[in-house]
């Protein structure tokens, strides 16, 4: 993807954040960014009205789906608009949007086809004020599908990433969940694929405003995980295929990557 620029497109996948969008959204390096696509996931705040006053392009579900129907949309209309890097970004302000031509760089440069904002690298994300015990179980999950996938990566439990237009075309993402647990399915499909995933140190605020699943979610969410790893294991032992993981495309291969075992990475 060297030599022309390509189409940058931010997708908020949003609940009510009316009081850190404008925030979120005046710090991006718009310079940078041909569109701003929000989804309002049914918010009962002032969310939706401020997303008219700053001019992004708003798509609105009628009640409350969830995390990850939102980003079916936001992915959705963000490649229907002709992206070519698509970032997701969380409009709560936690993740620096001011690092976006870090988290791009990577895929521009023909580097990698998803770049993670990782909040372990380079940082004490305890000290910056995540909770003890969600800082443990980001590090045992993160063991844990390393060994799964076969990287090396810091953290997967990111709010902001960068995928690679052709990436989100071959996954099969309508049939991911609609919940939390979306995104680390995004991630097994990708690895399924060969996709080269790497990550850029994203220092973090923690603040009352900013979105934070609370103890009983973020159990229930690293439950999903080890069902989901248990599942992707089947996958790849051949001992039951699943669609989920399968390819909507052919399998997603570049010039100079190695994808026989579908993983590569920097």
């Amino acid at each position: 993807m060297t030599g022309a620029r390509p189409k940058v497109v931010v997708v908020m996948p949003a609940y009510n954040a009316a009081k850190t969008l404008h925030m979120t959204y005046a710090d991006l390096p718009h310079q940078m960014v041909d569109l701003v696509i929000l989804v309002d996931d049914g918010s009962t705040d002032e969310t939706t009205r401020i997303a008219r006053e700053l001019g992004l392009e708003l798509f609105i579900h009628n009640r409350n789906y969830g995390y990850g129907a939102n980003q079916k949309t936001c992915y959705r209309e963000a490649l229907k608009a002709g992206a070519d890097i698509i970032v997701m970004l969380h409009p709560d302000y936690q993740y620096d949007p001011t690092l976006l031509p870090q988290i791009i760089r990577p895929i521009h440069e023909d580097k990698a086809d998803i770049v993670l904002g990782s909040r372990l690298l380079g940082s004490d994300p305890v000290k910056q004020g995540m909770p003890w015990w969600k800082y443990i179980s980001n590090r045992f999950l993160t063991a844990i599908e390393n060994a799964v996938f076969g990287l090396e990566l810091s953290e997967y439990h990111t709010g902001y990433r960068a995928f690679r237009r052709e990436i989100l075309e071959a996954t099969n993402t309508p049939m991911n969940s609609d919940q939390f647990i979306f995104d680390q399915e995004v991630l097994a499909q990708a690895v399924e694929l060969g996709a080269r995933i790497t990550e850029v140190p994203v220092p973090t605020r923690y603040f009352p405003q900013a979105s934070s699943a609370s103890f009983w979610q973020s159990a229930v969410y690293g439950l999903s995980i080890l069902w989901l790893l248990f599942r992707y294991q089947l996958h790849r032992s051949g001992i039951s295929r699943q669609l989920q993981f399968e390819s909507l495309e052919r399998r997603y291969s570049r010039p100079g990557t190695q994808t026989t075992e579908g993983r590569t990475r920097l």
